[in-house]
């Protein structure tokens, strides 16, 4: 509906601004308290995937962290948003370790999964990884 997008839209909008030497406390904030009982799968998703697209790969790895810590529902969509995050920036070895996290979550990567961790390591020359 119109206000979980709205309300996604805010939650980035405020993400997007933090200053990083603050970062991790008023993203852990921000969350908390516009989230206090937890947060959808997808209103979640689409904040991972507005950071991604604004390249904001620090503060996408915040919220998923987040997400894991506040015992949220993780799937393979909020894994592949932080994947194309560090595609987008050559991030190659993040978007490795971040398979890796995947399969220690018990969350399967998909076909989606598997492109973007192999654009990463493209777009950084490692493509033999």
């Amino acid at each position: 509906p119109a206000t979980d997008r709205n309300k996604t839209q805010a939650v980035l909008q405020r993400l997007l601004c933090v200053d990083v030497v603050l970062q991790s406390d008023i993203v852990f904030a921000t969350l908390d308290q516009v989230f206090p009982q937890g947060v959808d799968p997808c209103t979640s998703t689409g904040i991972l995937s507005g950071l991604a697209k604004k390249r904001a790969v620090d503060t996408a790895f915040l919220v998923l962290f987040w997400l894991e810590m506040s015992k949220n529902e993780l799937n393979c969509y909020h894994f592949n948003s932080v994947i194309d995050a560090c595609a987008k920036t050559s991030m190659w070895t993040a978007a490795l370790q971040l398979m890796t996290s995947m399969l220690q979550t018990q969350v399967a990567p998909d076909t989606i999964s598997f492109n973007a961790a192999v654009s990463a390591c493209e777009k950084a020359g490692e493509w033999e990884r």
